[in-house]
């Protein structure tokens, strides 16, 4: 759980510092100065950010780019975060995969997580020396609530000797007591690199069921959901291409199988960020989390988004104030207890290893 330091530290130099001072000192204002440093950000984002929310934005992104420098701290960010989150302040962008990677490799103090719980404590198992923060710890996960460690000894039990793959979006708990973690850019690789001709997959059921068709191992599924993913239909995007001709509309593995079917192409956040800069359709829709179709419109002019607009309740917890605040601060310092950490590690880095 969360621990707030009240202390705070700057790690370059060993002195402390005083919040009251530094939001003194910034202010927080769109003065002209900040406006000027500000602009070459704003250029990036402004197919996505309104001109009128910038000045509220620009003095909180440059204190938090100025923070991450006195705390020597990085800002890691998943797909899912806002434009202003993903494009303005973060260091590493990516799906859960990148950042399980990208995590293992920072040489920094501070890791930020912007992003959900359980990718915060992947970056803790990843760098346990280090600093691990996330600026609002109620940023959960339908799926990572789904399933305990409980529920895994309870299928082992069940299934005695077949291997148990955990998605990434699970508990520390839950990574503890399985034998490797996927994402969703890995799972088949993962599932065929197992000898057994049957394997467990946990938590997301649709994640499984999609698996299923790409190998010929036996999968059994657990059966949690996504609570963004689970609410596009088949309908819908039906709909959807009935009123916009020549659409292409691409799906992430935890739609229901009925939505994978009716979509043009299904793959991992980065996958579809990849068919969308590589085959540039003139039209298209990412059946996924509402704020990635912002994030890659920045980076691909000239296709249009048509977007289903389901937005995580969960990624969307993090703001730029509490971004702000919790560097200010040193707050929401991410823990686990070292029983837990050593095997959750082993799971994770098994699954780095396998796909790197």
């Amino acid at each position: 759980m969360a621990v707030m330091e009240q202390t705070l530290i700057n790690r370059k130099s060993d002195q402390q510092i005083n919040p009251a001072a530094v939001l003194s000192a910034s202010k927080l204002e769109y003065t002209p100065e900040v406006a000027k440093e500000m602009a070459p950000l704003y250029e990036r984002v402004k197919s996505v950010v309104p001109p009128v929310e910038w000045p509220q934005m620009a003095p909180l992104i440059k204190a938090i780019n100025d923070l991450k420098k006195q705390r020597n701290a990085v800002i890691l960010a998943h797909n899912y975060m806002t434009p202003e989150i993903f494009h303005c302040i973060s260091d590493y962008v990516g799906d859960s995969l990148q950042l399980a990677v990208e995590a293992s490799k920072v040489d920094a103090d501070v890791i930020l997580q912007c992003g959900v719980h359980f990718m915060a404590e992947t970056s803790k198992l990843m760098n346990p020396s280090k600093k691990v923060l996330i600026s609002d710890v109620k940023a959960g996960c339908s799926l990572a609530e789904s399933i305990t460690a409980a529920d895994v000894r309870a299928l082992r039990e069940a299934y005695p000797g077949v291997p148990i793959v955990t998605y990434v979006n699970t508990s520390a708990d839950v990574k503890a007591e399985c034998d490797i973690c996927c994402t969703s850019s890995n799972a088949v690789q993962i599932v065929n690199s197992f000898e057994s001709d049957k394997v467990i997959m946990v938590p997301d059921e649709y994640l499984a069921k999609y698996v299923a068709t790409q190998t010929d191992k036996e999968i059994i599924a657990w059966k949690g959901h996504c609570e963004v993913h689970e609410r596009f239909t088949a309908k819908e995007l039906n709909e959807y291409r009935e009123a916009n001709p020549g659409l292409k509309i691409i799906a992430h593995p935890e739609c229901p199988p009925e939505v994978i079917e009716a979509a043009d192409y299904t793959g991992s956040t980065g996958a579809m960020i990849s068919w969308v800069k590589n085959n540039r359709p003139s039209k298209v829709m990412m059946v996924t989390e509402c704020s990635m179709s912002d994030n890659v419109a920045v980076e691909t002019p000239g296709v249009e988004f048509i977007r289903p607009c389901n937005f995580c309740p969960h990624m969307k917890r993090i703001t730029l104030e509490n971004v702000y605040e919790a560097l200010l601060e040193m707050k929401e310092e991410v823990t686990i207890a070292p029983e837990i950490a050593e095997r959750a590690r082993l799971s994770v880095q098994k699954m780095i290893d396998a796909t790197t």
